[in-house]
């Protein structure tokens, strides 16, 4: 049985978020967690009664348990189960409490909020998120995006860090939904790999070996993020992984001032592995 975690905020994005999940997970026996978050300041809550405070969490829950029954409704599969949670947590405090509590093995969520302007690729929630969550991976998919099966899934890496089993375990349980191939990108800065490289090649490819995949060296010509695009674009690539290394390509993209992401403008769901 897999665990997911699905917070959502009622958006037309979360929901777009939820349907495709619920279609990549649709051979599979799951437990869906439905989180929503009231998102309510430590600071404040001592100025709230309980009586408010409890009201609070019963509209969230009978909002949820809507969302629920809809989905049950209109999702017939019988290996799928549903479970609603509500929090006055900040979302990604919650989502943190639920993967430890519920042994979630994903996190699945639209890449922005109610609130998200299209132009960022990020929202706020899903960058706190991601840099916070950091022993559950996490899937973001982007807003209207529509099914495709993941016949082929991008893995950029540098080959400078060693790539553990733990890591690529999450890579190639994906994979094995759909018996995608694991495309491997190395932009490639310079001419030769060195020795830490080679080594690190060599072990990635002894752990992808049972798994269909390919590796791609790319040219420096342009900065990564377009790079990286590019080779989306070229080769129809229906999903990106990338390990969140701490000061890795995500980390610093993530760092990044919002105008600066705009050129990262992912139009593929986004899988970060947790490091």
């Amino acid at each position: 049985m897999t665990n997911i975690l699905l917070p959502t905020d009622f958006s037309a994005n979360a929901l777009s978020a939820i349907n495709y999940i619920l279609k990549l997970y649709q051979h599979e026996a799951c437990t869906f967690y439905l989180l929503n978050s009231a998102n309510v300041k430590t600071s404040r809550i001592s100025s709230f009664s309980n009586k408010l405070l409890a009201t609070m969490l019963d509209n969230a829950k009978a909002d949820v348990l809507k969302l629920k029954e809809q989905l049950e409704s209109t999702n017939t599969n019988s290996n799928h189960h549903f479970e609603i949670i509500v929090s006055l947590k900040s979302l990604d405090d919650a989502i943190e409490i639920c993967v430890q509590k519920y042994a979630i093995d994903l996190v699945a969520m639209g890449t922005k909020g109610a609130t998200g302007a299209k132009e960022i690729l990020f929202g706020s929630n899903t960058t706190k998120i991601f840099k916070k969550v950091k022993n559950c991976p996490i899937l973001a998919i982007p807003n209207d995006y529509e099914f495709t099966t993941p016949e082929q899934i991008a893995f950029p890496s540098d080959f400078n860090r060693y790539c553990d089993a733990k890591e690529l375990h999450y890579l190639k349980k994906l994979a094995d939904l759909y018996d995608s191939k694991i495309r491997i990108i190395h932009i490639n800065e310079k001419e030769l790999l060195n020795e830490n490289q080679e080594n690190n090649l060599t072990t990635l490819k002894e752990y992808l070996r049972n798994h269909k995949h390919s590796f791609h060296l790319i040219p420096s010509y342009a900065s990564k993020e377009t790079s990286i695009h590019d080779f989306i674009e070229e080769l129809g690539i229906d999903m990106l992984a990338m390990v969140n290394y701490s000061h890795s390509f995500i980390d610093s993209i993530l760092r990044e001032p919002v105008i600066k992401k705009i050129a990262f403008h992912l139009k593929v769901p986004f899988l970060v592995i947790p490091e």
